[in-house]
């Protein structure tokens, strides 16, 4: 009896992070800064910053295709080939389908990251704050619910994890997109420079600005400390970073948070569910799948931060069943799995610019150009609701003449003929949260770990529609002023999900009956779990979402290491 009450006590922890990615790796960083015993739990493999990102030095030539992944390849992962990131300097990063399957009631492309460290090692990087314009929305059209928190009450957490990522801007004074902790921000081309003038004489509620981004450009002594360097522009982010020149839970929270010797990573670790005590009115603990072994493992904590990326925390929360909660954890509403939602990223418009012809960009830049949101802000103005943002970016591309033979030929192809400017717009659109759009649990098939396979069931409305030719026909407007020619615009119909800021599923609120969070992204009904990545989302905006879960997981681990010491939770 004596050996496996130890063998409980090795698995007792003052707090368990699901998840390593961007938002819990912040959740590992503040528990175990703040002095508590954490477990952090990660369902796929180990990936150590520096030892563990075998592409990153690698040259193109050395890559047997060139980079590109094999038709064989292709044809195996559809669902994965129709992401960007899916080559072969990156595809290791990336769930391959067959590995985790699950079901399509209507198209979604669900891409996913699964080693420690998550989609931070794979995502964009870019990093726009909320304004009011955005957490007052639901409230001023109605739909969704009321967020519970106001920009003030992020604000100061926006600040707090800026200066430790370390986040590359300008200010800019927008009112829809407040400014930040900037780092200093790399140069706009002279035609994205050209384009921001034109806009700002032909609109007044319409702004180019250098978009803000994850990105060290000026390292700072709290950068130092963390054994981060200054980005060098490869543009090689996917592979991971040597330099730590972009943030990512590899290169930044997780070896911080070990630093502290209060955190235990443990890697193959597949949640199963969380456990419900009737009797105490709370989550003791954590039921686990070895990912190899396939042994089952609880283990135990006070307070329990959720963080598995919005649609895996959504699965984990719904089958979390105990006879209080038959219908998931916290889920009397019944709402849990409802009002998840996505960004619309469906729309492109391009063009070309004849001026400038004596100039070029020279080396690489990790972002673009980004224009903020401009419709429905101050009224509503169209005959959909909310907006889109954009981006914007202008480039040169040699022109290769390979006629000719042996001298001539030669001659041709050392040639450095400069072709005309091009100019690319994509769209950013909102999308509202709705009942329609939902996750489940699939009442038949289960996962090798014998958990349900997670059914989607999320598509595009009329709201989505309008929006996109909006998009399109203002983008063309503002192109034409520019002067630019050739302009087509193209709507790629690709199902949601590629977008990769799938959001709600456990969505925050004032209300039980209408939310299944607090404003401290505490459960309602079960007070020791809090939700603080993508699942928690009211409203989606039109911004990266992925800086707001940083602020949003250091505000709540501030809150819950509070209430543990006043012997709340």
């Amino acid at each position: 009896m004596g050996n496996n009450n130890d063998t409980i006590k090795n698995r007792t922890f003052d707090a368990i992070v699901i998840g390593s990615g961007i938002s819990g790796g912040w959740a590992a960083k503040e528990l175990t800064e703040k002095g508590l015993k954490t477990l952090v739990l990660e369902r796929g493999r180990d990936v150590k910053h520096l030892v563990d990102y075998p592409t990153t030095n690698m040259n193109p030539w050395e890559f047997e295709h060139r980079g590109q992944m094999p038709l064989e390849v292709q044809k195996e992962n559809p669902i994965a080939s129709r992401c960007y990131i899916f080559k072969e300097d990156a595809a290791h990063f990336v769930v391959k389908d067959n590995e985790h399957p699950y079901v399509q009631e209507k198209p979604f492309d669900w891409i996913r990251g699964y080693q420690v460290g998550g989609k931070s090692l794979l995502w964009a990087r870019q990093t726009q704050r909320w304004s009011d314009f955005d957490f007052e929305g639901p409230a001023r059209d109605g739909f969704a619910v009321d967020w519970p928190i106001r920009y003030k009450d992020i604000a100061p957490w926006y600040s707090y994890v800026e200066k430790f990522a370390g986040i590359s801007g300008n200010k800019d004074g927008i009112p829809t997109l407040p400014d930040g902790e900037f780092l200093p921000a790399l140069e706009l081309s002279c035609v994205e420079n050209y384009f921001k003038e034109t806009v700002s004489k032909n609109y007044n509620d319409r702004h180019v600005i250098y978009a803000r981004c994850a990105h060290i450009t000026e390292p700072q002594p709290i950068h130092m400390e963390q054994g981060r360097a200054q980005c060098q522009n490869r543009s090689l982010c996917q592979r991971g970073c040597p330099f730590g020149g972009y943030f990512s839970s590899n290169a930044t929270t997780i070896p911080w948070a070990q630093k502290t010797g209060n955190m235990t990573l443990r890697p193959d670790s597949v949640v199963h569910s969380i456990i419900y005590d009737e009797s105490k009115k709370r989550a003791t603990g954590v039921r686990v799948i070895d990912a190899k072994t396939k042994d089952v493992i609880e283990y135990y904590a006070k307070i329990i931060f959720v963080n598995a990326a919005a649609f895996n925390t959504t699965l984990i929360l719904l089958n979390s069943t105990s006879n209080r909660f038959p219908n998931g954890l916290g889920n009397d509403s019944g709402l849990l799995g409802k009002y998840a939602a996505f960004h619309n990223y469906r729309a492109r418009v391009s063009g070309e610019y004849d001026g400038f012809a004596d100039k070029t960009t020279d080396g690489r830049r990790p972002t673009s150009a980004y224009i903020p949101r401009f419709r429905n802000v101050y009224k509503q103005e169209t005959d959909f609701l909310r907006g889109y943002a954009s981006g914007f970016s202008a480039g040169r591309s040699l022109k290769t003449n390979s006629e000719g033979f042996g001298r001539d030929l030669k001659k041709n192809l050392q040639a450095k003929d400069w072709g005309p400017w091009y100019v690319g717009s994509h769209m950013m659109g909102e999308t509202i949260p709705k009942e329609t759009n939902y996750l489940s649990l699939d009442k038949s098939k289960k996962d090798e770990w014998d958990i349900p396979l997670l059914n989607i069931s999320i598509s595009y409305d009329d709201n989505d529609e309008k929006m996109v030719k909006d998009y399109i026909s203002q983008l063309t407007e503002m192109f034409t002023k520019a002067g630019f020619t050739n302009i087509k615009s193209n709507d790629s119909k690709q199902a949601p999900g590629l977008d990769i800021h799938e959001m709600g599923g456990a969505r925050m609120g004032k209300d039980p009956n209408t939310s299944l969070l607090n404003q401290w992204n505490q459960m309602h009904l079960c007070k020791n779990v809090f939700v603080t990545d993508g699942a928690c989302m009211t409203s989606t905006s039109t911004q990266n979402p992925s800086l707001t879960y940083m602020a949003l997981t250091a505000r709540a681990a501030d809150y819950a290491v509070s209430e543990m010491k006043k012997g709340q939770l």
